[in-house]
């Protein structure tokens, strides 16, 4: 008879692990199920490939330098040699696009981990503890939340200094607050589910019902929302950038490339054109990729 419970256990801890693989190979085959069904995002999916490359590989791509002058071939229209032409001091346009992918992908994908820490982490909290604290937590966010997310930005990043660093920084902090409810809402439904009122009888403390049992339930909502906001901060950085208060002028910048061309505009209609195609396709192939995760992900989504 004291066997029993030993023996039910060790035979059901696999089959959880079993369930749980399961789990993910169905949610696997469901998103490449959606892939196929749809080709626009597949072809966003492969964009995006090519664009992450590219910003990889910018200096193999390049044979410019991004910021040397060249004035006897300046506003240059697009021709074999130069595709995109030159800007009013004779530099590449093109080469500067490649550049300037490279700093966007990687002040938007940053920005989001950064948002992802703070806001995850606080809505795990917030929705696990409950009390006083997720009362202090969520008024936070909604004081947060009801200042213009651009409009703090411009403020901390005038006041910082443009850079890099300070761009990415800036772009986080005040981008975690939806990270934060959505999570904080999930927890709050999660937490007195089945499975972690029988973790708890097990013996799991906070921390590891909240990272074994918790959050691993919220990776769909965080994962879509990245996406998304990846495509946000990109577009971000570039009003920033347009409105000179962005990563400064040691980096071609795409906002910065459009600011530096619209006074050349009518006579050189490519310098702000193309650097805005950029960020045009670029932010729509992440937002088509984003609906697409969220349909293979979303299981309210299944029969749309």
């Amino acid at each position: 008879m004291s066997d029993g419970p030993s023996v039910a256990t060790a035979t059901a801890r696999p089959s959880e692990f079993q369930a749980e693989s399961s789990t993910e190979i169905s949610r696997t085959r469901a998103l490449l199920a959606t892939i196929r069904r749809k080709p626009l995002g597949a072809a966003s999916a492969l964009l995006i490939g090519v664009l992450v490359l590219t910003a990889i590989f910018a200096d193999v791509l390049a044979p410019y330098d991004p910021l040397a002058a060249r004035p006897e071939i300046r506003l240059a229209p697009p021709s074999w040699e130069h595709p995109f032409g030159t800007d009013n001091l004779g530099r590449d346009v093109l080469i500067r696009v490649v550049y300037g992918t490279r700093i966007s992908l990687l002040v938007g994908v940053l920005a989001v981990v950064v948002s992802v820490l703070i806001g995850v982490t606080l809505g795990l909290v917030s929705g696990f503890v409950g009390g006083r604290l997720d009362t202090v937590l969520m008024t936070v966010v909604d004081i947060t939340w009801s200042f213009p997310q651009l409009l703090l930005a411009l403020a901390f990043v005038a006041a910082l200094g443009p850079s890099l660093v300070t761009v990415i920084l800036v772009l986080g902090f005040t981008g975690w607050e939806r990270y934060a409810r959505v999570v904080r809402a999930e927890v709050l439904a999660l937490r007195e589910k089945d499975f972690v009122e029988a973790a708890r009888a097990m013996g799991a403390g906070p921390t590891r019902t909240l990272l074994r049992h918790l959050l691993p339930n919220t990776f769909s909502s965080i994962i879509v929302m990245s996406t998304l906001q990846v495509a946000q901060a990109i577009l971000q950085e570039a009003a920033l950038s347009f409105l000179g208060v962005g990563t400064g002028n040691a980096y071609p910048t795409w906002g910065h490339m459009i600011s530096l061309g619209r006074d050349f505009v009518s006579v050189a209609w490519w310098l702000p054109t193309f650097p805005g195609l950029a960020i045009l396709l670029t932010v729509l192939a992440i937002n088509l990729v984003g609906d697409r995760l969220r349909d293979a992900l979303d299981p309210r989504m299944k029969n749309r």
